[in-house]
C-alpha cells in the first residue's frame, strides 16, 4: 500500500469573474454554489496513516482572513513530532517494505486514484481553501483544483517511465544506469497556493518511489490535512519535515521581483489586462507576480491611465461571492507588511495613483494599489511585496530595459508584450529568468518546468525536469565473459 506521514505544523452556475477570462468562462457555468462555512474534519498531525495530537498537546488557531475569526485549533507540531514522522518514514522506506516492493505501475495507479478523490471532493476542497486562505472560491475551484489534479495525473504517468540507460563502455563490459529514489524527502509548503504546491511536491516524489515528511504552512493547514485523509482512503502517503545541509540535495523556489515589459507596439487592450492579472492575481500573493511593470515611454501615460481604470473596477470583497476578483490577504502580518511597503513607496517619492488603504472595516483586505514614477532603486521596486501593489516604471530602449530588468537579485520569471517577433526573441534570450512569457502571463502546465535563476532558487519543479531531484543515478557495470576460441 502507499504509505505516508504528513506533518501538520504551525505557524455556481454563474458568470466567470473578469480575471478568469474566456479560458474559464465555459467551465464557470458548472461551478457548484459554495458552502461558506465548510466543516473542518481534520486538524491533527497525520503520521503513518493515523491522526495524532502533538506530543506537546499544543495547538494554534487557524484564522479566516476575511473576518479575522478563528476557524479551528490545529495541532502544533515541533521537533518531537518531526522525529516521530521521520521514524515512520524510515520504516516505510526500508528495503523489503511494501512501498519499496511495489510495482512502479501500481504507484502510478495509486496517484491516479488520489487525483480521482480530489476531483470527487473538488468543491469541498475549494471551499476549505477559500475559508483558510482567502482566495476567491471561483478561482480555487476552476484554477487551483484543476491544476492540482492535472499535476498529480501527469506524474502518475511517469511512475513506470523513469528509467535508466544502457551504456556502450569500452572493453568486455555491460554497463547500465538505474534511477533509484533518494529516500525521505523533506518538503515545505507555502501559504499562497497550499493545495497546488502540495501537488507539485508529492507528485514527483511519490511517483519515483520516495517517502515524504511535509511541513504545511501554519496560515493554511486545512486543505493539506484533508488531502492526507484522502491518501489514507486509498492507503498511501509519507510526508516529512525539514532538511538541512550535510550534502543533502535541496531544491528551492524562493520568490522573485519579476519584470513585465510592455513595448510600445504591444496590443494595448491585452497588455493592460494581462499586466493587471500578472500583478493582482491571487491578491498579489504570487512568487512570480509581474511586480516590476516596465512600460516604453511613448505609451507610458496611456498604459498608466488604463491600468488605473482597471484597478479601480476590480471587485474586492467576500471571497465566496462569485463576482469577487480579490479576497483578503492571508493574515494580519502580511496585511500590515503590505501597508508598510505602501507607506515606504510614498515616502521614497513614488507617485500613488490609486488605492493604498485597507479596503474593509474588518478582515485583511487591501485596495488594488498602483504606483507610478517608480525608480529602480526604490524599496518597492527591489523587494518582494507579495500583495496587490503594482509598480510602473518608464523605459526608452529595449537594450536599456533588459539591462534594468536583470539588475535584481531575483530571476524567477519575466514577460514581454510586443507584436514584433524579433523583439520578443531578443528579450526572451536576454532576460536572466527561469520562465519568460511572451504576450501572456502566469501560463503553467504540469509538463513545463518552473524554477528560478539567482536568489530565486535552484532546481526545477514540474515537467520531466521536476523528477531529477527525487532520484539517484546508479551505474552498474558487469564483466561479460568471453568464449575462448
Amino acid at each position: 500500500m502507499l504509505r505516508a506521514a504528513a506533518l501538520g505544523c504551525r505557524r455556481w452556475g454563474r458568470a466567470a469573474p473578469a480575471q478568469l477570462g474566456s479560458r474559464f468562462s465555459a467551465a464557470a457555468s458548472a461551478i457548484p454554489a459554495p458552502n461558506p462555512r465548510p466543516e473542518v474534519a481534520y486538524n491533527k498531525i497525520f503520521i503513518n496513516n493515523e491522526w495524532h495530537d502533538a506530543v506537546s498537546k499544543k495547538t494554534f488557531p487557524s484564522v479566516n482572513p476575511a473576518t479575522g475569526e478563528v476557524i479551528c485549533q490545529v495541532a502544533e507540531g515541533d521537533k518531537a513530532d518531526v522525529d516521530k514522522a521521520v521514524r515512520a518514514a524510515k520504516a516505510a522506506f526500508q528495503l523489503g517494505s511494501p512501498w519499496r516492493r511495489m510495482d512502479a505501475s501500481h504507484r502510478g495507479k495509486l496517484l491516479l486514484r488520489l487525483a480521482d478523490l480530489i476531483e470527487r471532493d473538488r468543491a469541498y476542497l475549494a471551499e476549505l481553501e477559500t475559508l483558510d486562505n482567502g482566495k476567491p472560491y471561483s478561482i480555487a475551484y476552476l484554477v487551483d483544483l484543476d491544476m492540482v489534479t492535472k499535476c498529480i495525473r501527469y506524474y502518475a504517468g511517469w511512475a513506470d517511465k523513469c528509467h535508466g540507460k544502457t551504456i556502450p563502455v569500452d572493453g568486455d563490459f555491460f554497463s547500465y544506469t538505474r534511477h533509484e529514489p533518494v529516500g525521505i524527502c523533506g518538503q515545505i509548503i507555502p501559504w499562497n497556493f497550499p493545495l497546488l504546491m502540495q501537488a507539485w511536491k508529492i507528485g514527483p516524489a511519490l511517483a519515483t518511489g520516495n517517502v515524504v515528511v511535509m511541513k504545511v504552512a501554519e496560515q493554511t493547514p486545512l486543505t493539506a490535512l484533508y488531502v492526507a485523509s484522502l491518501i489514507k482512503e486509498i492507503g498511501h502517503l509519507i510526508q516529512k519535515a525539514a532538511a538541512e545541509s550535510n550534502l543533502k540535495r535541496v531544491t528551492l523556489e524562493l520568490g522573485g521581483k519579476s519584470p513585465n515589459i510592455i513595448m510600445s507596439d504591444a496590443d494595448m487592450d491585452w497588455a493592460v489586462e494581462q499586466a493587471h492579472f500578472a500583478l493582482f492575481f491571487n491578491q498579489g500573493q504570487c512568487c512570480c507576480a509581474g511586480s516590476r511593470t516596465y512600460v516604453q515611454e511613448d505609451v507610458y501615460h496611456e498604459f498608466v491611465e488604463r491600468s488605473i481604470e482597471r484597478a479601480k473596477s476590480r471587485v474586492v470583497g467576500n471571497p465566496f461571492d462569485s463576482q469577487t476578483e480579490q479576497g483578503p490577504q492571508v493574515d494580519e502580518e502580511q496585511f500590515k507588511k503590505i501597508l508598510g511597503y505602501i507607506n515606504t513607496g510614498k515616502q521614497e517619492g513614488a507617485k500613488l495613483l490609486c488605492g493604498g488603504n485597507p479596503a474593509a472595516d474588518r478582515g485583511y483586505f487591501i485596495q488594488p494599489t498602483i504606483f507610478g514614477d517608480v525608480q529602480d532603486n526604490m524599496t518597492i521596486a527591489t523587494e518582494e511585496i507579495f500583495g496587490p501593489v503594482m509598480q510602473i516604471l518608464k523605459f526608452k530602449t529595449i537594450e536599456e530595459v533588459t539591462e534594468r530588468a536583470n539588475n535584481s537579485k531575483y530571476g524567477l520569471a519575466a514577460a514581454v508584450f510586443t507584436k514584433d517577433l524579433d523583439k520578443a526573441n531578443y528579450v526572451s534570450q536576454a532576460l536572466r529568468a527561469g520562465t519568460v512569457w511572451i504576450n501572456c502571463y502566469d501560463v503553467f502546465g504540469a509538463q513545463a518546468p518552473f524554477g528560478g535563476y539567482k536568489a530565486s532558487g535552484n532546481g526545477r519543479e514540474l515537467g520531466e525536469y521536476g523528477l531529477e531531484a527525487y532520484t539517484e543515478v546508479k551505474t552498474v557495470t558487469i564483466k561479460v565473459p568471453q568464449k575462448n576460441s
